[in-house]
């Protein structure tokens, strides 16, 4: 790929991260000071640059926890920071869910609960109800991303089988004031989805997942599935008395990030579409899509005018298959790649909290010559796209894109520029 193109694609990117840059997500949306206490809790990928950026805004007195993954941390003054595993929880996300609910123990209603929401907080939250362990929630956690459901089923299942999502985390506030501000990684912009909803409930229920289970097929581990089939210690319904006077807020989001990647672009002299902002899918089976889409444009000039960069974002999953590394951003490249060979484009795929799948990289570019300087490598593009093994193929080719942690989650990046 020429390195003009990798650099304008990049600089899509860090325009969409910047529009939901912490302190500029947050200033909008701070609530009135309490004449109580004001505490804050938080959960995710991208909780603690939330909690500093807090910290710079608030002119009053606060205090509070919030728990990021691992190598996520920012420095706070006043919000002790915890970290704990993502994407299969450990022991010290176990701690932090106690911590999260220490936090809000005997506050009044005069106090206020300020509650950081992003992507990532439903790993990093293990709260196992009744005689369920951490290791039974991190089986039914690897189950789920094995499953290739959509982030939507796989918050529903969760939030069924915890003790703090599903807005269990809020009831314990009760009844203290609880707003909460939510950096939305989920099509659609559901903000009970987002971290499984800590403080956010929803009307779903344990008929409404059993359902789900068997209609994607998930392989549940046992003691998941009795208590899945179990109908007591549901989450509680939205219309509780303990959810009176809640506010909840999206300050950030794919479809305002890719808004400011487009004005990027134009800003750089090429026209930019946004597909949209909420697409779901297996990620190879949504490339295959987006490569006819561009192949489209490079011979007919439709259903867009060259030059163009084509936008979208979304959550993608990935059937696990193979034994391969990679993830779901790396994926849809090396399909995109295979279906679009030959065609005149570069693309950029890459997760906004920076990292996609468990490796360092954010995911990697690709171009209409990639899958053939593979096969000049000696690899099999097909075979490492069966063997869920994208990442080895972009490692390979020396294109792997690996900004570093962002400080924010609003799920996947997407951009096909056809000059």
């Amino acid at each position: 790929m020429k390195p003009e193109d990798k650099d304008f694609l990049a600089q899509l990117f860090r325009a969409a991260i910047e529009a939901a840059a912490p302190e500029k997500a947050l200033s909008t949306y701070l609530p009135t000071r309490p004449k109580g206490k004001t505490v804050v809790i938080g959960a995710g990928k991208g909780a603690a640059q939330l909690a500093a950026a807090f910290e710079r805004l608030w002119d009053g007195p606060l205090e509070g926890v919030v728990v990021t993954r691992y190598g996520y941390s920012a420095a706070c003054q006043r919000i002790r920071v915890l970290e704990a595993a993502h994407p299969v929880p450990d022991v010290a996300g176990l701690e932090a869910s106690q911590s999260l609910f220490d936090a809000v123990k005997g506050l009044g209603e005069n106090d206020l609960v300020v509650a950081l929401i992003c992507g990532g907080g439903s790993a990093l939250l293990p709260a196992p109800p009744g005689d369920l362990t951490l290791k039974d929630e991190a089986a039914l956690n690897s189950a789920l991303l094995a499953s290739g459901a959509p982030i939507s089923v796989i918050n529903a299942i969760r939030k069924q089988v915890s003790g703090i999502k599903g807005g269990r985390l809020a009831a314990a506030c009760h009844p203290a004031r609880v707003v909460t501000l939510v950096v939305s990684d989920v099509p659609g912009d559901d903000p009970a989805q987002v971290a499984s909803g800590p403080t956010v409930p929803d009307a779903s229920n344990r008929k409404e997942a059993r359902a789900l289970v068997k209609t994607w097929g998930v392989k549940l581990p046992e003691r998941i599935q009795v208590c899945l089939d179990e109908d007591v210690g549901q989450p509680p319904s939205p219309h509780d008395s303990a959810f009176a006077g809640h506010e909840v807020h999206i300050i950030a989001s794919a479809r305002l990030s890719l808004e400011a990647a487009a004005q990027r672009s134009e800003a750089l002299g090429v026209p930019a579409v946004i597909l949209s902002d909420c697409i779901e899918g297996e990620a190879r089976d949504v490339a295959v899509v987006h490569a006819a889409i561009a192949r489209e444009v490079a011979s007919r000039d439709r259903p867009f005018l060259r030059p163009v960069v084509i936008l979208s974002g979304g959550e993608t999953t990935v059937t696990i298959k193979g034994r391969g590394k990679g993830g779901r951003n790396t994926e849809f490249l090396l399909s995109l790649a295979l279906a679009g060979e030959g065609v005149p484009f570069a693309a950029l795929a890459a997760d906004t909290d920076g990292i996609d799948g468990s490796e360092d990289n954010a995911g990697a570019f690709a171009d209409g010559a990639s899958m053939g300087r593979l096969r000049e490598l000696g690899a099999d593009p097909a075979a490492l796209l069966a063997g869920n093994d994208a990442w080895t193929a972009f490692h390979r080719l020396g294109d792997l894109f690996v900004p570093g942690p962002t400080g924010t989650n609003i799920n996947d990046f997407r951009a096909i520029l056809i000059r």
